[in-house]
């Protein structure tokens, strides 16, 4: 689903920041991305959702070679990757409602159509009644709540979750994994970039270790 092939990455002219990553993202399947504060888990994130671009190398997205794709055609691309921001990225002015349901209507859909997906995801998250409410007035894990729903509303085929667990107590967090799980036995492949030692030894997955901008996979 996506192939990074010797893919170097620098910011302006600075030294590079993450150095020959090679791997694939295969379908259905299950990773954590970790590594020490400052390795590069980020702009990683941000390469595999298509919001950066690389400074050598070949990334392949749904068999798509980024490097001669128009620009036009990013935005379909990226509504097949859903993606859970460190900093949640909602809108204050919209409830969570509103929130979770925007790249639906960003998309072009109409309520009737999305109402009932919407309502029935924000009990799945446990958000059911809550999502009339505004950001200002959730707690730190019912944001990450949300801005898991968001992402996870346009059924995504790959999603990417930078520090999904960071802002919330060990319990909530062993909540989300389970929705992560959840949501990869229903054929989503699913990235997750953390530090959480105890988040790592609760799954059997495949650990992709970044160190000094070097990327080491353990299956």
């Amino acid at each position: 689903m996506i192939r990074f092939e010797n893919v170097g990455l620098r910011y302006g002219m600075g030294p590079e920041i993450l150095q020959d990553l090679t791997f694939q993202i295969e379908q259905q399947s299950f990773q954590f991305l970790t590594g020490p504060s400052g390795a590069g888990k980020t702009s990683l994130i941000r390469l595999l959702f298509m919001s950066l671009r690389p400074t050598r190398g070949l990334i392949k997205v749904f068999n798509r070679d980024l490097s001669i794709i128009e620009k036009q055609e990013l935005p379909a691309l990226r509504r097949k990757i859903g993606v859970v921001f460190q900093d949640f990225r909602l809108l204050n002015h919209l409830t969570t409602y509103e929130n979770v349901a925007l790249p639906l209507r960003v998309g072009g859909k109409e309520e009737s159509e999305y109402r009932s997906d919407v309502i029935d995801l924000l009990k799945w998250v446990g958000l059911g009644e809550r999502m009339h409410v505004l950001p200002p007035v959730l707690s730190g894990g019912e944001k990450q709540r949300a801005a898991i729903a968001r992402a996870l509303i346009t059924r995504p085929e790959v999603l990417l979750a930078d520090e999904p667990t960071g802002n919330v107590d060990p319990p909530l967090a062993r909540r989300l994994l389970r929705l992560f799980i959840e949501l990869n036995k229903l054929g989503t492949s699913v990235v997750i970039a953390t530090h959480d030692i105890t988040l790592l030894e609760q799954v059997d997955a495949r650990r992709m270790v970044l160190t000094d901008g070097r990327l080491a996979i353990f299956d």
